[in-house]
């Protein structure tokens, strides 16, 4: 491994207090927050203001703003995101931590594809693929995302369908849904029981983008014979990490 070089470095932390607060930073915050000496500060300051990475505030004389390159190098990253591959690599990571099946699915009208999935290491696990679709009504994921689109929208997808049941436990009527979907708003989490699968219960939390809108659902998938209330804690807490780690890597930077 190559050394580090102390002035990138510190370009680096510079640009990365941005990230905080209003998005706006003066030399003297710079260099009190950094412990920075001031000709450094100052230096790196009208070298990353030379560069466009950082622009003065026009009626702001001495206050930083990040600069029209910053936006260049994230639009690039973001033309290069590759949400199934982004998912299939954290939904790995959930499954080594849990040890259980986890999917991760985008909405398409009112069904659900999934487009990662990495399997149980146990000999009971659900059977599935990536590019299944199933009605989003009898699922965890599917339920997250009708959860979170804006009410009119919800509306209008939901509008004269007939809710097929899947399971005896599957929601077939439209009150109930609402409720269903009311419940999954407020906790941020959805959980189906038998819903889609008579023998597995799952947990779902939602994916963002860098605009913060939820653009996936990622779910832990577990036969009845290891679930548990207990269980459904533990797994609804490791859905809701997981699913942040992948809003992350699409730029996502809300709690």
């Amino acid at each position: 491994m190559g050394r580090l070089v102390p002035a990138v470095t510190r370009s680096l932390d510079i640009l990365e207090l941005f990230l905080e607060g209003d998005g706006t930073l003066s030399a003297p915050e710079v260099t009190r927050r950094l412990q920075l000496p001031r000709t450094t500060v100052h230096e790196l300051l009208t070298t990353l203001a030379a560069r466009s990475y950082l622009t003065q505030i026009p009626d702001q004389p001495g206050r930083y703003r990040l600069g029209v390159r910053t936006y260049q190098l994230g639009s690039r990253y973001a033309e290069q995101l590759d949400l199934a591959a982004e998912g299939q690599q954290v939904a790995r990571e959930v499954a080594e931590t849990c040890g259980e099946t986890v999917h991760v699915a985008i909405l398409e009208d009112t069904d659900v594809i999934y487009i990662a999935k990495v399997d149980s290491t146990h000999a009971v696990r659900m059977v599935s693929a990536a590019g299944r679709r199933l009605p989003a009504h009898c699922t965890s994921v599917g339920k997250m995302l009708l959860a979170s689109l804006p009410q009119p929208e919800l509306a209008t997808r939901l509008q004269g369908r007939e809710f097929t049941a899947m399971t005896p436990a599957s929601i077939t009527d439209p009150e109930e849904l609402a409720a269903a979907l009311a419940d999954i708003r407020e906790r941020g989490i959805a959980v189906e029981h038998r819903e889609s699968n008579p023998d597995v219960s799952c947990v779902a939390a939602p994916v963002r983008d860098s605009a913060g809108r939820v653009v996936a659902a990622l779910s832990i998938s577990v036969p009845m014979i290891r679930w548990s209330e207990e269980r459904e804690r533990e797994l609804a807490e490791l859905a809701a990490k997981g699913a942040g780690d992948l809003s992350v890597r699409l730029g996502h930077r809300g709690p």
